[in-house]
């Protein structure tokens, strides 16, 4: 069986008030599909700027619907396949 590498990567956007931060998660697979994925982070007026934490936010959601459509994807091709021709 051969080894296979994937790379995600991943853009981080924040608006110039530092109140939404934009992440963009982007999968390429060995096999030449590309996959993307956005997650977004909003700080409450309230609170002080601190961009690591809508990075965190951000990119963790980005990578979590990723991962949603991944699986998604995976549940779509067996049922392809489990079902008769």
């Amino acid at each position: 069986m051969d080894d296979k590498q994937w790379n995600v990567q991943i853009w981080i956007h924040e608006d110039d008030e530092d109140a939404v931060t934009t992440a963009t998660a982007v999968l390429f697979t060995s096999d030449g599909k590309r996959h993307e994925s956005v997650g977004r982070a909003r700080r409450n007026p309230a609170d002080r700027p601190v961009p690591g934490i809508g990075d965190e936010l951000a990119v963790g959601r980005a990578l979590s619907d990723l991962s949603a459509k991944l699986i998604q994807d995976g549940a779509e091709d067996v049922a392809q396949l489990a079902s008769p021709v």
